[in-house]
C-alpha cells in the first residue's frame, strides 16, 4: 500500500512539473502577444469594432444608431442628435471617416464635449458639405457658435468677419471631398486644438472652455437621411 502510494506520488510529479511548464509557456507566449498587440496598436482605442455599439450611447429620446456593414449609420425621424462615446477623455488624437448622405445635409464631430438628456455642447469639428466650404471649421454647439475659426458670430466689425471667413477658406481650401468618404483627425493638448480634414490643417487654436469630455457624432436632423461612419479610434495622450 505504502509503496503504491510512493509510486504514484513519483509518476505525479513529473506530470506536476510538465502542467507548471506547459503553464508557465502559455503565460510567456501570452504576455508577447499582449506586448505586441500593444505594439501594433501604439496606444490608440478602437472606439468601434464593426459589429457592435458597446463604446456609444444616445443621449437623445429620438434618433437611430446602427450598425451596417462595418459602418455606423445614423437616422433620424424628428431632429438633430448626437452619438456620443461612453468615456471621457482629455488630451488625445481621434481619428474617424464620415460619408455624407447626398443633398442638404451637416455633421460634425464633438470632442471635450458635455452631455445631459436631449443635449450635447461644446467643441465640433464642423463636416460641411455646401457651397460655403467651412468642413474642418471649430464650432461651439449650443454656447458661443462660431467664435473663432472663422469668426462669425463675435467678430467686432462686417469687416473682421469677412477677413476671419476669407482667412479660414484659404486655410481649409478644398479639402472636403462631397461624394466620397473624408477623414477628420483632432488632437487636443492642454489648450491647444487642431482639426485636419483630409491631412489638410484647417483649424489650429488656443482655447480653455473645455479640458475634458465626451466625443460624438452628429446627424443634423434631416429626415430619412444616413449619415455614414467608420475608422474610429482615439489615442489618449499623456505628458509628453
Amino acid at each position: 500500500m505504502g509503496c503504491n502510494i510512493i509510486c504514484i506520488m513519483k509518476r505525479m510529479i513529473p506530470i506536476k512539473s510538465a502542467a507548471i511548464a506547459v503553464i508557465s509557456f502559455a503565460f510567456v507566449i501570452g504576455c508577447f502577444a499582449a506586448s505586441e498587440q500593444a505594439k501594433t496598436d501604439n496606444g490608440w482605442i478602437q472606439l468601434f469594432d464593426g459589429k457592435t455599439l458597446q463604446n456609444w450611447e444616445n443621449p437623445y429620446d429620438w434618433g437611430k444608431a446602427e450598425v451596417v456593414d462595418g459602418e455606423i449609420h445614423l437616422t433620424t425621424t424628428e431632429r438633430k442628435f448626437f452619438l456620443t462615446t461612453k468615456d471621457k477623455y482629455a488630451d488625445f488624437i481621434f481619428e474617424v471617416e464620415v460619408k455624407m448622405p447626398e443633398g442638404n445635409s451637416n455633421s460634425g464631430f464633438m470632442f471635450r464635449c458635455h452631455k445631459e438628456k436631449n443635449r450635447v455642447w461644446g467643441y465640433q469639428a464642423e463636416v460641411d458639405p455646401s457651397v460655403r466650404k467651412w468642413s474642418g471649421g471649430l464650432y461651439d454647439e449650443g454656447r458661443r457658435a462660431w467664435f473663432i475659426s472663422p469668426n462669425r458670430d463675435h467678430a467686432e466689425s462686417e469687416a473682421a468677419k469677412a477677413e476671419s471667413i476669407a482667412q479660414f477658406r484659404e486655410r481649409a481650401g478644398d479639402c472636403f471631398k462631397r461624394h466620397d468618404w473624408n477623414k477628420y483627425r483632432i488632437i487636443c493638448r492642454g489648450d491647444h486644438i487642431q482639426i485636419f480634414v483630409n491631412g489638410v490643417k484647417t483649424t489650429d487654436i488656443h482655447d480653455s472652455e473645455d479640458a475634458e469630455g465626451y466625443l460624438a457624432l452628429q446627424h443634423h436632423g434631416e429626415k430619412g437621411k444616413v449619415y455614414r461612419f467608420r475608422n474610429i479610434r482615439v489615442k489618449p495622450l499623456g505628458n509628453e
